[in-house]
């Protein structure tokens, strides 16, 4: 799966794992709703049971638990357990260094990037996978 689809697939595992409160969910019955492979889900599910954050209840009743309440999981604790952590984008080459812009460029937009990186962890630091539920709900009033 994409790097940039894990951290969309394992919010939405964790929303429904919220809704479903202390029934456990199967591979197979999230993969139904992220509508995807349950191998997908099954990696998704391996990466948030190392973080700690969701576990696994085996036998007849068996499937996945949110390890924590969801209203103290953060969208950033998510984002770390699925490792959708990239280096930011900059040249692939060197920039010319006799230019004055391919002399400054990198570290320009590193520190940019840097920047906006802390943001986008401040903002999922604040937001919990029950705040994702209820804006599920919001929307939805089947949820």
């Amino acid at each position: 799966m994409a790097r940039n689809c894990r951290f969309a697939v394992a919010v939405h595992v964790a929303a429904v794992l919220a809704l479903q409160g202390d029934t456990p969910a199967t591979s197979d019955w999230l993969a139904g709703s992220v509508n995807t492979n349950p191998v997908v889900v099954r990696r998704i599910l391996a990466a948030l049971s190392r973080a700690g954050l969701v576990r696994s209840q085996r036998g007849m009743l068996g499937g996945s638990l949110l390890s924590h309440p969801a209203a103290t999981i953060t969208l950033l604790d998510i984002h770390r357990a699925v490792g959708d952590e990239e280096a930011p984008a900059v040249h692939h080459q060197p920039p010319n260094p006799a230019c004055p812009v391919g002399a400054n460029i990198v570290p320009v937009l590193v520190d940019i990037l840097d920047r906006a990186e802390s943001a986008k962890e401040r903002e999922l630091a604040k937001t919990t996978v029950a705040d994702v539920v209820s804006l599920i709900r919001a929307r939805s009033p089947a949820a």
